[in-house]
């Protein structure tokens, strides 16, 4: 089933988006390596952690598989946001786009949708982390009206 039809129709108007364009939910484990390899190429913005593996993602699954979404052409994974919703906030990991895709609107339709779907589940906010100096992430997100917070980052390993 295609998701994001509704702005996906929108937005065909756009000359760059691919006509073929579909969006849809994770296929675990069948996308699992096609997905990694993206993460892998996307460049310096993408930090794969041990929370990336096939075990942590499968337990990822388990949570809100509706949160992770895939954009494929012609049965390729070109594109991916990880989302999660804890019940109180939202978070976003892992918006990646191939580069020969990209600033063609694949990364905002995979955000348009994922922000839908985090709404249906009652999230109010969301939030997302980006490297300072992954200059063209913050364009990408500021134009789409995240805001930049004053906050500390603090991560530690629980075993």
């Amino acid at each position: 089933m295609v998701v994001g039809k509704r702005w996906l129709a929108a937005m065909r108007n756009s000359p760059s988006l691919p006509e073929n364009l579909l969006i849809r939910e994770f296929h675990f484990p069948a996308d699992y390596a096609q997905v990694i390899q993206l993460w892998e190429n996307a460049g310096p913005g993408i930090h794969l952690r041990r929370s990336d593996s096939i075990d942590e993602t499968a337990k990822k699954l388990q949570r809100d598989p509706e949160l992770f979404l895939v954009a494929e052409v012609n049965s390729q994974i070109i594109g991916t946001v990880l989302g999660g919703f804890d019940g109180r906030r939202g978070m976003v990991y892992h918006l990646a786009v191939a580069i020969p895709y990209r600033t063609r609107g694949i990364g905002a339709a995979l955000m348009v949708e994922l922000e839908q779907r985090m709404k249906a589940k009652g999230c109010i906010r969301s939030y997302l982390l980006v490297a300072k100096d992954n200059l063209d992430a913050i364009r990408f997100y500021e134009l789409r009206g995240w805001e930049r917070m004053d906050l500390y980052t603090y991560g530690k390993d629980l075993d």
